[in-house]
Formats: structure tokens, C-alpha cells, sequence
């Protein structure tokens, strides 16, 4: 059986932290930013982690990343 390959799509928009943990970046950052407030923005800027539900899905397209 051929090995498994990491889904290049996923492995650019997500990282692995030390722990195991999957961070990904925000949505809503590319424009439009005159509709959107000073701390909308503030806050879209810091990446945060993957939710639990989401998880085990986008583990299994990254199996295979360190």
C-alpha cells in the first residue's frame, strides 16, 4: 500500500504546536476593513487553536506532518 500524503491545502493553513495542538489563522482578514472595528481587527490578528469538534477531521489530512 502506497504511503499516505499530507493534504498540501491543510498543511499551508494549519500548525502544530509542541503539544499536539493544531493553531490556525482567522477568517475575515483580506479586506473590507472600514466596516469592521478597531478590536474586531485587533482580535482577528493573533492566531487560535483548532476546536475539538473540528480536530480529529483536520488531523486526519495531517497525519503525516511534523
Amino acid at each position: 500500500m502506497p504511503k499516505m500524503k499530507t493534504h498540501r491545502g491543510a498543511a499551508k493553513r494549519f500548525k502544530k504546536t509542541g503539544t499536539g495542538k493544531l493553531k490556525r489563522g482567522h477568517a475575515y482578514t483580506s479586506h473590507l476593513f472600514a466596516n469592521k472595528t478597531q478590536k474586531q481587527k485587533r482580535k482577528l490578528r493573533k492566531a487560535t487553536l483548532v476546536s475539538p469538534g473540528d480536530f480529529k477531521r483536520i488531523r486526519q489530512l495531517l497525519d503525516n506532518l511534523k
